[in-house]
Formats: C-alpha cells, sequence, structure tokens
C-alpha cells in the first residue's frame, strides 16, 4: 500500500514551496495568463483551495464536488481575488485538508473520487501532492517540470502511463529514459512505438504540459496522441 504519512509529509512540503513562491508576487501577477489555456494565476490558485476542500468531502464522505458547474463557479469566483486572500485560502483550505487526514481511519477503504473514480484512501494525499506540485509549475512563475523532486516525477510518470494504459485510442508504447528506467502505456499489445527522453520530458507530453513531447525522441512510429486528462 501507499505510504500516505510519507505522502502527506510530501503535501506539506509542496505547499510550503507553493505558499513561498506566491508570496513574492503581488496582485498584477494574479491577473496574468498561467501555463494553462483559458486560466489566470488566480484561478490555478482558487482551483487548488477549492481542491483541498474538496478532498475533505472525500474523505467525509460526501461528494467531492456538488457539480462540475458549481466546481467551475467557485473557481471564477475566486480567481480575481487580492494576493492575500489567495494567500489565506491556501493556508487555511490546506490544514483543513491535513487535519481530515490526522484522525484513525481505515486508509485501505474505497473512496469516490471526481466523476465518479474510486480509490484508495490511502493513495488520495500522493493526489493532493499532484495538484499541488504540478498547478505549482502551470502558475509559470519559475517553478519548472525540471525542479520537481525525483520521486514525484518518477510516481507520477508511472500513474499516467497507468491511466493511458488499455485506452484502444492509445498504441501500445514503451516509454524510457537515459539512465534506463522504463515504463509501458497504451492498449494491449507489443509495443511498436518507443518514446525516449527525460523524466521531465516524459511526464510534460503523458500530463499534456511544457513543450508536450517536442523534445522526446520517438522510434517505431510517430509520438502518440493522448486524450486529455
Amino acid at each position: 500500500m501507499t505510504d500516505h504519512v510519507h505522502d502527506l509529509r510530501s503535501v506539506r512540503e509542496a505547499t510550503d514551496r507553493l505558499l513561498t513562491a506566491v508570496a513574492k508576487m503581488d496582485n498584477a501577477a494574479l491577473a496574468e495568463e498561467s501555463h494553462l489555456p483559458g486560466w489566470t494565476r488566480g484561478h490555478i490558485l482558487a482551483h487548488l483551495a477549492r481542491n483541498a476542500d474538496a478532498l475533505v468531502n472525500v474523505f467525509e464522505g460526501r461528494p467531492m464536488y456538488e457539480s462540475a458547474v458549481a466546481r467551475d463557479t467557485d473557481i471564477a469566483r475566486d480567481a480575481g481575488r487580492p494576493l492575500e486572500e489567495h494567500l489565506t485560502d491556501l493556508r487555511d483550505s490546506g490544514a483543513r485538508f491535513l487535519a481530515t487526514t490526522e484522525p484513525d481511519q481505515d486508509w485501505s477503504r474505497t473512496v469516490e473520487l471526481r466523476n465518479g473514480i474510486t480509490d484508495l484512501a490511502a493513495n488520495v494525499p500522493f493526489r493532493r501532492w499532484v495538484e499541488v506540485d504540478l498547478h505549482h509549475v502551470d502558475l509559470n512563475i519559475g517553478y519548472e517540470l525540471d525542479d520537481l523532486p525525483a520521486e514525484f516525477t518518477d510516481r507520477e510518470i508511472t500513474f499516467l502511463a497507468d491511466r493511458w494504459s488499455a485506452r484502444p485510442e492509445v498504441p501500445p508504447t514503451a516509454l524510457a529514459t537515459p539512465d534506463g528506467r522504463t515504463w509501458r502505456t497504451g492498449s494491449a499489445g507489443e509495443p511498436a512505438v518507443t518514446v525516449s527522453g527525460t523524466a521531465a520530458g516524459l511526464l510534460a507530453w503523458l500530463a499534456g504540459r511544457g513543450d508536450k513531447g517536442a523534445s522526446l525522441t520517438t522510434t517505431g512510429g510517430p509520438l502518440p496522441e493522448l486524450p486529455p486528462l
């Protein structure tokens, strides 16, 4: 089982990195475009705060979000707030999430996430870590995919490679880094396509970030097109 204690510690560290970086911004910077099309930096910060509260709902057995419309409405409502309000909300919502994980509980139980997706409770802290660290990169304030902790990058590649497994629209594909790490993704069958590059480059492609595969080398066929996350 996933080590949720370790992952919760990583969530705290990632949140501290984020808060330190965001505190150096100003209100004007919040209104500037992020790396995510259609979202300002304020949209990302609002999403991160509301995601923390949504995961509290997950741990307490409620629907993660009231609805997709309510989720989007809350993000749009909060995106334009001043920096200090964003910082306070990020701190407070993050603290609420961590407080929900502190009581004794069955970490092997199944919980329901967004869109009917289910997972073990023990895996939820890593999902929060992904939200915090990957969206920190999305803010476009100097924290890059290459800056992500190596453990995070390897685990997120594994998670996303598994996500695209058994998808008929994605051909059987092997992934490889120069130091010999390998993964497999796509539909069943012997991989005919091999995608090679740095771990950060592979993560950019799998997550639809950065250069989205431009830095990768592909043999056996073109770079597969992945569905949106």
